[in-house]
């Protein structure tokens, strides 16, 4: 091995390449670089200090995703037939537009059909969940209560759930509102960090410096320890090479014209693309023979957490309410034991996702029906609708409810061909049918309306999504169809995470969740990578891991 200037003897420039930044990939950015290995990281998306985020939601260049049209903000939105998708970009991923929330998933994640015989993974991710809790800054309970949090508490006990309601476990540095001090978390080591603002803009970006983003910790230390992060460069190919190793093939993001591909050669290959970047990238390189090994599994058991996301809003702004001040998710509850609902929160100023609400409509009737309904609701109060749907002052008027299940659904993803090029498609897939409704949402968000227009003193209804209604869930934890397996007859990965076929390729992010966990996945994806990257034998040092089975 050589240094980072050149190749090594055998002509490979780099010891590993991770592609993308989120979870999973600043997890093997740090762990392999504290190991030996030199290690680039690619990235699709751009750079952000704390104050080149969006202030709100209607900043589309810093927001949202469309690098052709001139956007490099952290809000992904992607279309499949049975499901919208949002997501995250940038040097750090998701962890740059989620909502700070760690839950650890119960017992029946880690039980699960498809894994449950490969190892106890309740007893043995549980030092990895620690870990990755440290790592992240969680703080167990939010620890503020203001109007929101009260109408939640209101509204599970007003469902007959009042046990079951919790405060959210946070990634957030409270310290003292605006006040900047030097990092709390790594004796120094880190970046600065200053208190949380209760803004409410943490999906946007938060410009305050509280959130513990990826670039606070694992992605900060990475770098400091040698790691290299390429902002903009989109993979647009892993190429397996004959005698061990590959080739990655890169392009300047967004680009029409002067793409500016590069290509290095590297001995292992992390993928940590996210959900829908590694399938991409599976998919492709199956079909065209860059990795011909990879599982025909690729693309089953691609899971939705079986999520909706519904809510209430006001006619108007119930000033008394404050429903706009925290972070960005702050209390939970269950409806029944696999369904889980969070309020969700944008601050002041941020309304653009406003326009992915509607009339809520039952979803158990069809398409016809329901466009009527909701064509015949707004009719009947035309007047009260426009107010409603209003997006002036949405994010001070509502309360979002993110509803999640351990249900056992899954999408099967595959390619087919648009104009000439190939995109990915779904179909329904293994267990239940995919949701394009859950009749539990709607209980909670009625619920969480009646409790607001009672606290609020101002008129309120539940809402719904437009999605929806044309029987298109909305997701924003986008999970599987890589998915950890005992053999390739039934996924793309082992248990160490490296793909069937390919032991020097890896897939570390969600792509490799094998069920629905019923809360947000950042905490799992994390301890899983964590996991994952443990059994790496230092640079140069022999591997413990047993090697594949060659069955295919």
């Amino acid at each position: 091995m050589t240094d980072r200037a050149g190749a090594d003897d055998r002509g490979f420039d780099e010891d590993v390449v991770i592609v993308g930044s989120g979870f999973g990939g600043s997890v093997a950015a740090l762990r392999l670089v504290e190991k030996g290995y030199r290690v680039r990281v690619y990235e699709a998306g751009r750079r952000f200090a704390d104050e080149d985020f969006a202030k709100t939601s209607w900043d589309v260049r810093r927001y949202l995703w469309a690098p052709m049209l001139g956007c490099f903000g952290v809000q992904r939105i992607h279309r499949l037939p049975h499901v919208m998708i949002l997501a995250g970009a940038g040097v750090g991923g998701g962890s740059l537009n989620y909502a700070n929330t760690l839950y650890q998933p119960g017992t029946p994640f880690f039980t699960d059909r498809q894994w449950r015989d490969l190892a106890e993974w309740e007893t043995e991710l549980a030092p990895h969940y620690a870990t990755a809790k440290r790592m992240l800054g969680v703080v167990e309970q939010y620890p503020h209560t203001g109007p929101v949090e009260r109408i939640m508490a209101g509204a599970a006990e007003d469902l007959g759930v009042a046990d079951t309601f919790r405060r959210a476990p946070v990634g957030v540095w409270f310290g003292k509102p605006g006040e900047r001090i030097a990092d709390p978390f790594f004796g120094g080591e880190g970046p600065e960090r200053t208190g949380c603002t209760l803004c409410g803009n943490c999906m946007v970006g938060c410009r305050v410096g509280a959130k513990n983003t990826l670039m606070k910790n694992y992605l900060a230390l990475a770098e400091r320890r040698g790691a290299v992060i390429e902002p903009l460069r989109t993979v647009v190919e892993v190429r397996a090479l004959d005698g061990g190793g590959f080739t990655v093939t890169t392009q300047r993001s967004g680009a029409w014209i002067r793409r500016g591909r590069r290509t290095v050669r590297a001995r292992q290959v992390v993928l940590a693309a996210g959900t829908w970047g590694t399938q991409q990238l599976l998919h492709r390189m199956k079909q065209g023979g860059a990795l011909p090994h990879v599982s025909d599994a690729v693309g089953r058991l691609t899971r939705t957490n079986s999520e909706a996301l519904d809510g209430a809003v006001a006619t108007r702004v119930p000033e008394s309410l404050e429903l706009a001040r925290g972070v960005a998710i702050t209390t939970s509850f269950h409806v029944d034991e696999r369904t889980h609902v969070e309020n969700v929160r944008y601050g002041p100023g941020s309304n653009l996702m406003g326009a992915l609400a509607s009339i809520m409509i039952p979803g158990d009737v069809t398409l016809v029906r329901r466009v009527g309904t909701l064509l015949a609701r707004a009719v009947r109060a035309p007047v009260r609708q426009l107010r409603l749907g209003s997006l002036r002052r949405w994010s001070e008027r509502g309360i979002i409810a993110l509803v999640m299940q351990t249900a056992d659904n899954s999408l099967t993803l595959s390619l087919r061909r648009c104009l000439g090029r190939s995109v990915l498609t779904s179909a329904q897939g293994h267990g239940e049918p995919n949701p394009s409704h859950l009749p539990q949402a709607h209980r909670a968000a009625e619920a969480i309306a009646r409790r607001m227009q009672r606290d609020g003193g101002v008129s309120t209804e539940a809402r719904g999504s437009w999605p929806e209604v044309f029987g298109i869930p909305l997701t924003a934890h986008f999970l599987g169809g890589a998915v950890i397996s005992g053999s390739p007859a039934d996924g793309v990965v082992d248990r160490y995470h490296r793909v069937w076929g390919h032991p020097d390729l890896h897939v570390v992010d969600g792509a490799a969740v094998p069920a629905n966990p019923g809360v947000n996945p950042s905490l799992t994806i994390t301890a899983l990578a964590e996991r994952a990257l443990s059994y790496w034998p230092r640079n140069g040092e022999s591997d413990a891991r047993p090697a594949q089975r060659s069955e295919r």
